[in-house]
């Protein structure tokens, strides 16, 4: 039996049916840590004792005749910004280079309660700030596609374990593509859910009204199947919704038989990689064939939604990080003289370039005289995107565009210049703003053989819909196409 090449709803059947033991699952993916990490680079910390303690109780407990989840003995990776009691959680900085949480983020208490088996935690870039996971200041996790390649970010190392077979699935976190972005530069499936759907508890603040836990895993089922896991309301996070959740997967193999699939002009024009644009408009094509109807729209504020979400989330990051003083927990400086040189030296030495260029701006936005003029601007510009998203909602279930502008980059490519970077995200950082669910998937590959990926986003709670059509596509994607819709 070849357990890399299953997925994890075949994984959960084959363990459920004693076909394999959740030990021997464990032992194969340990191995493949340990002979990919070399290369690959995307796990911060590997807990191999941890991982197989918990497979062997629940081995023992099936063996037993004990009633178990069908996720019981199925291995995750998590980011290293989600608490994980008694494990170190780093969020790929300086600053929590050796702090060890004393609780588990809610949704590590509901993967431990369905008996999951945590292999270890992912790089990123640090604090979550980033598009290449090179902000790391441990380690640049590379792209197992093609090495010399970023695997995108900030949840780099998480889709980066899945594409290497490190892990079957990962938990990431995505506030402004973060999930997206990186499950398409490494050709996996990565979804951000509706806000509020996955508690935030645990997960370690960027900002707070953008960020949201997600699953990243090989195929469409295996990312319903880990959201159904994920989902439900929680008392310890206020932004947590209290609602019934439907199972996700509900919709997968109904086709897309009169789904209505909006194409926004706006995100085809100039910078978009033809080979990219392409892949995409076939994957309309292919919806088309299949039954739904594909038409052209409009989405006129997305030009403003990529300063307003740089001034937002960097406000809320200067706010969030502000806890990281030296004096409560965390890095301290060795060298200082008084309270003051202790905040400066703390901060300058613990955090990385662009976690200090981020607190700036989100300073310099809330300060008194630039609050209306940067602040309050980008709060109207989130209303307006809301509103845009609502109206082609309207008449559409489904909005698809590409994740990025271009297939994964060379590592160095674009440190040099942080603004080239920050336009990687002009199609995923709306998503976030208003507050909807979006699905990445790879489309096919460029003239490199680099994975393009496609972007799915749908209304509030339309999760089922999106793996709906995602699934669809899956199936019958073949890639490759001209301009067959005049955008």
């Amino acid at each position: 039996m070849d357990i890399l090449s299953m997925s994890a709803c075949d994984l959960s059947r084959a363990l459920s049916e004693k076909k394999v033991s959740a030990l021997e699952v464990t032992q194969c993916y340990l191995k493949q840590i340990e002979e990919k990490e070399p290369s690959v680079s995307a796990y911060l910390t590997v807990d191999a004792k941890g991982a197989m303690d918990k497979a062997e109780e629940v081995d023992q407990r099936r063996a037993a005749g004990e009633a178990l989840s069908p996720y019981a003995g199925i291995p995750i990776g998590v980011k290293d910004n989600i608490c994980t009691k008694g494990l170190k959680t780093t969020c790929a900085s300086r600053m929590l280079e050796h702090f060890v949480p004393p609780y588990d983020a809610t949704v590590i208490e509901r993967l431990r309660r369905l008996d999951m088996v945590i292999l270890g935690k992912l790089n990123m870039d640090e604090f979550a700030m980033g598009s290449t996971t090179e902000n790391s200041y441990f380690k640049v996790t590379k792209n197992p596609v093609s090495p010399d390649r970023v695997p995108g970010g900030s949840s780099g190392g998480s889709a980066a374990a899945v594409a290497a077979l490190e892990a079957p699935l990962t938990l990431g976190s995505d506030t402004g593509g973060s999930i997206r972005q990186p499950a398409a530069f490494c050709g996996v499936v990565g979804v951000k859910p509706t806000y509020g759907t996955v508690s935030r508890y645990g997960l370690v603040a960027f900002a707070s009204s953008l960020d949201q836990i997600g699953p990243l895993s090989r195929n469409v089922s295996d990312s319903a199947f880990l959201l159904n896991a994920l989902a439900g309301h929680d008392p310890k996070d206020a932004t947590s919704l209290s609602r019934d959740y439907d199972d996700f997967s509900k919709d997968i193999g109904k086709g897309v038989e009169g789904l209505r699939i909006a194409l926004p002009r706006e995100f085809f024009g100039e910078g978009l990689n033809q080979k990219v644009k392409e892949a995409v408009f076939s994957a309309a094509k292919t919806l088309e064939s299949l039954g739904a109807k594909v038409e052209e729209v409009s989405f006129p504020s997305l030009s403003l939604a990529l300063p307003a979400y740089y001034v937002l989330s960097s406000a809320e990051a200067s706010s969030n990080l502000a806890r990281f003083d030296g004096i409560r927990y965390g890095y301290r400086s060795e060298n200082y003289s008084d309270m003051d040189s202790l905040y400066k030296k703390t901060r300058s030495e613990g955090f990385g370039a662009e976690v200090k260029r981020r607190i700036m701006l989100g300073t310099f936005a809330l300060s008194s005289g630039y609050y209306d003029a940067y602040y309050k601007k980008a709060l109207q510009v989130r209303s307006l995107l809301a509103s845009d998203y609502q109206k082609i909602f309207e008449q559409c279930d489904v909005i698809l565009s590409p994740v990025a502008p271009t297939t994964a980059y060379r590592i160095g490519e674009k440190t040099s210049d942080p603004m080239e970077m920050y336009l990687g995200d002009i199609y995923t950082v709306p998503v976030n703003i208003a507050g909807i669910p979006a699905l990445s998937m790879p489309c096919g590959k460029d003239q490199n053989g680099l994975p393009i990926g496609l972007h799915l986003m749908g209304d509030f709670f339309s999760e089922p819909t999106l793996y709906r059509a995602a699934a669809a596509l899956e199936k019958t994607q073949k890639g490759g196409s001209d301009d067959a819709f005049g955008l």
